[in-house]
């Protein structure tokens, strides 16, 4: 797949909803009173997958995004994503129901 095909993976609404996430670790970055050059420096990463997370672009990692979490110390946030879908449980309990 390339790159261009990366971005036309998202629908709209995703798309929206990644770079919103980009910008709320970027504004989060800077509440802590770090650059993004630190953020590198404790990252490995380079400034090129440090701004592309920022911008919420779809080909970075996801280990990626976790690692800037860490960092940032919300790697706990991370973990919480997806730990409470009610929508699941109750789907799942309804199948053990039946």
């Amino acid at each position: 797949m390339t790159k261009r095909d990366l971005h036309n993976v998202l629908f709209p609404k995703q798309r929206k909803t990644l770079t919103h996430f980009g910008e709320d670790l970027l504004l989060a970055m800077k509440r802590r009173g770090f650059t993004k050059k630190l953020l590198c420096e404790r990252t490995g990463f380079d400034q090129k997958t440090v701004n592309k997370l920022f911008t919420g672009d779809p080909g970075v990692a996801i280990g990626t995004y976790l690692k800037v979490m860490a960092v940032l110390g919300m790697e706990s946030n991370f973990a919480e994503m997806a730990a409470h879908d009610e929508k699941h449980l109750f789907y799942v309990l309804d199948l053990l129901i039946e």
